[in-house]
Formats: structure tokens, C-alpha cells, sequence
């Protein structure tokens, strides 16, 4: 069997990414002071004692509010928990306990999977308790004080999390190939991800921008594991400025150098571009096999494909729509 998934669920901004970092033991999920950071789901390696497990951080759960990216996270969150052999259930002990923890706490009442609540930003051990007390009313049991930055309490929340997941004797090893899905910003590295699995995994809008973590997803084929990263699209480095897409850039080049294979994605309309080459440079220094794919070929209304026979060696010079020629 797979790794057994923790689903990390909450409203936006109690310190979902800190706790997942810590839990993982790893700074792979962005942290950072603003809602909505987080929008897919982002899986990471864990492990307490014997059990092993994939802790999984989603994105800040708002009901009743449809605006922006708010539906899809939903939809990424209640898949992430489908899929969960547990939950928890982080809240922001400073603030107290909300009417949207509350909504939250309703809705996974009505769950099949185990929930576990973790009052987040208990930075101090003997008014933790105090700040914990306050969580008994959302119904889900014992809450447990913990503090994601320092590490406070998360030794007995995983003590009680372990109780509801398999041992590492049950899971077998999958011996996965990871492949990083790589490329500008909307060229299509969401949707190819989504056609992989054959589901919406991974959040898809024309919005710059809307992937910002790399995103994990397996699929299996033929006895063998794949481990899906799809990342954030990598524009030229003057274009960025220092805080969310910074870190997303930083996971994306970090997706390269963890990966065995690169899918290197390419508009069809656009051709290959500088950043393009730029990021097929970056792709060869890191020594990765890769796999350039041209996306939205189905937009290509006409394109010349000329086949020149060099002593069985076939170059193939393509001319785009907008008179670009390039040799594949």
C-alpha cells in the first residue's frame, strides 16, 4: 500500500504551511503573511517513531464565498481530506475560537476520517492550555496546544496522530520516478498535470500566477510510481518581486534538482521564447533527462512542418502563425 495522508485543513492564515513544515521536518510549504498563500493541495514526506506518512497542506477553507480562487480551494481541500487517513484541524489559538472554525468544525463532523484539533500559536506552554480550552466547543475532542514555529506540543499531536495510521511494516516501498513539470507561466503545466491524473488536481485559471507551491500527485502505470511535480510558471528574474512568487520560483527550481525527469512545457502560439531558452539551460546544467512538450497544439489553426532527410538524420523546421521559424 501507499503512504498513508494527513489532511492539514483550516481557515486561511492560523499557520497551516508552518505546522506542515514542521511536521515534514522542511521548509517545502511557503510561509508567508497573507491569505491565500496556500491554493492547491502540496503533499511532503513525514514520519514519528515507525509510521510514515504524507502530510498534506491545503489551502485556507472560507464557505459561502465564491469570489477568486476561494471555490477551487474548497474543492482541492475536500479532496485532499477524500483521499486523508486523518485530519487536523488547525485554529489560531490567539485569535480564539471563530464562527468560521466553528463552520469548519461543522462540516468535518459529518466526515468519515478521524480529526485531530491543533490550536496553532500556543507559544507559551502554560497559557497554551488556557488558550486550547477554549476549542473544547467545536466538538472534535481534546484539542491539542501546539506551536508551529518553536515546535511546542507537536510531540503529543503526533503521538495521537500515529494511533489512526498503518505502520511502516504495512507500506510497501513504490520505488517512484519523479518528473517535474516545468515552464513559463500559463503554458499549460496545470491542465497537463490534470490529464495525467485524470482529475482536477491542480488548480486551473488564466490568472498569472495561480500555481505558487510545487504540487506532488502519483499516478501509477504498469506497476511503476510516478511522483507528478507540477510548479510554478518561472518568468524573467527582473519581473519578480521578493515574497510569494520568489518562494515559488525558489520550489520550482528546487522541483529540478529533486526530480529524475524534466517535462518541459512550451506554448505552440508563443514558440520558444528567450525564457524558454533560459529555462532549458537551467534544465541542462542541473544534468536532468528531459522531455520538451508542446502545449495547445490544438490552437494551431496553420503550421508548416518541413522534413529535410540528412543521411537519416531529420531535421524539422516549424513556422508558427506569427511567422516565427524554429528548428526542433
Amino acid at each position: 500500500m501507499s503512504l498513508p495522508i494527513v489532511a492539514i485543513i483550516g481557515r486561511p492564515n492560523v499557520g497551516k504551511s508552518t505546522i506542515v513544515n514542521r511536521l515534514a521536518k522542511q521548509q517545502s510549504a511557503i510561509v508567508h503573511d497573507e491569505p491565500g498563500v496556500t491554493r492547491d493541495r502540496t503533499y511532503l514526506n513525514a514520519f514519528w517513531g515507525d509510521r510514515e506518512f504524507l502530510v498534506v497542506d491545503t489551502g485556507g477553507l472560507i464557505f459561502n464565498d465564491d469570489t477568486e480562487f476561494l471555490p477551487f480551494i474548497r474543492q482541492q481541500a475536500m479532496i485532499a481530506l477524500a483521499e486523508a487517513s486523518a485530519a487536523i484541524f488547525v485554529v489560531d489559538g490567539q485569535a480564539g475560537a471563530t464562527d468560521a472554525d466553528e463552520e469548519i468544525a461543522e462540516w468535518l463532523r459529518h466526515q468519515s476520517v478521524p480529526v485531530l484539533v491543533a490550536v496553532n500559536k500556543c507559544e507559551s506552554p502554560e497559557q497554551g492550555l488556557l488558550q486550547a480550552a477554549d476549542f473544547w466547543q467545536l466538538g472534535l475532542g481534546e484539542p491539542f496546544p501546539v506551536s508551529g514555529i518553536h515546535g511546542n506540543g507537536t510531540g503529543e499531536l503526533l503521538d495521537e496522530l500515529v494511533n489512526h495510521l498503518p505502520s511502516s511494516s504495512e507500506i510497501v516501498d513504490n520505488n517512484e520516478i519523479k518528473v517535474a513539470i516545468i515552464g513559463r507561466p500559463n503554458v499549460g503545466k496545470s491542465s497537463l498535470l490534470n490529464s495525467f491524473v485524470g482529475s482536477e488536481r491542480a488548480i486551473v485559471s488564466p490568472i498569472s500566477g495561480t500555481t505558487r507551491d510545487a504540487i506532488d500527485s502519483f499516478i501509477e502505470q504498469d506497476g511503476q510510481v510516478y511522483r507528478l511535480i507540477d510548479t510554478a510558471g518561472i518568468r524573467r528574474k527582473k519581473n519578480i518581486d521578493y515574497g510569494t512568487e520568489f518562494f515559488s520560483i525558489n520550489r520550482a527550481f528546487k522541483a529540478i534538482r529533486r526530480s529524475n525527469v524534466v517535462l518541459f512545457v512550451i506554448d505552440a502560439l508563443d514558440g520558444i521564447t528567450d525564457q524558454d531558452q533560459k529555462l532549458a539551460g537551467r534544465i541542462i546544467d542541473e544534468g536532468k533527462a528531459c522531455i520538451t512538450v508542446v502545449n495547445k497544439w490544438d490552437a494551431i489553426e496553420k503550421i508548416l512542418i518541413l522534413f529535410t532527410n540528412m543521411k537519416n538524420i531529420y531535421q524539422v523546421d516549424c513556422i508558427f502563425p506569427n511567422g516565427q521559424k524554429r528548428f526542433l
